[in-house]
């Protein structure tokens, strides 16, 4: 069996929300899976094919409300970065509930290479329709979390085999410099629980490619 790829698996997601996206008003979509299952990359693709609909769509991720590196190492979760409970689930669900007011928005932003968040780095005008919210957590049924699920006017959870995605997660710490070894026990000591706790802890969605 072939595998779809973002492209196609975007296109199909654009035409359900085509079909189902009715009313006035912004609408937040999220899109929400474990880590290394191409969530970015799937976000990516529908934000530019919804634009090309016609319908003005904009590309949220979560990662900007990391906590900060010093903040956890005084939690004693720097190793655990990643995590659920390494977030600002708080200062993420006010920017939720403030992005479906439908006014300009700038919000936090993640700087993989300096490992750090960037402060108002990012930006939403108020004629966007369609915000698209991208993130690991955004249908976890663990408290906090879970209260997301409100505001989703539509949502998508993208999984994967596990060790589909170890291989990819590896390859993701292989392309930050890490050697083999390194890269292999950084995904296997963080990354893989955090995609195991995921898909054990999922919301329902109404589109999920499992």
């Amino acid at each position: 069996m072939s595998i779809a790829t973002p492209n196609e698996i975007a296109t199909e997601i654009a035409d359900q929300i085509d079909a189902s996206m009715l009313g006035r008003g912004r609408k937040l979509i999220a899109i929400a899976g474990p880590p290394g299952v191409g969530k970015s990359t799937v976000a990516e693709v529908l934000c530019a094919q919804l634009n090309n609909r016609g319908k003005p769509t904009a590309l949220v991720p979560m990662d900007g409300f990391h906590l900060e590196n010093d903040a956890l190492e005084a939690l004693g979760l720097l190793a655990r970065k990643g995590a659920p409970e390494t977030f600002d689930v708080e200062g993420f669900k006010a920017l939720v509930r403030e992005l479906a007011q439908g006014e300009d928005i700038t919000y936090p932003t993640f700087d993989r290479d300096q490992d750090r968040t960037v402060p108002g780095a990012g930006h939403v005008s108020g004629d966007i329709e369609i915000i698209l919210v991208e993130g690991n957590y955004l249908l976890l049924n663990e408290p906090g979390w879970r209260d997301l699920r409100e505001n989703w006017d539509f949502s998508v959870f993208l999984g994967a085999p596990i060790d589909v995605l170890r291989d990819r997660l590896v390859n993701r710490w292989l392309d930050q410099g890490l050697n083999a070894k390194d890269a292999l026990a950084r995904a296997s000591s963080n990354d893989l629980p955090n995609a195991e706790r995921i898909l054990a802890n999922q919301l329902p969605a109404e589109f999920e490619l499992i």
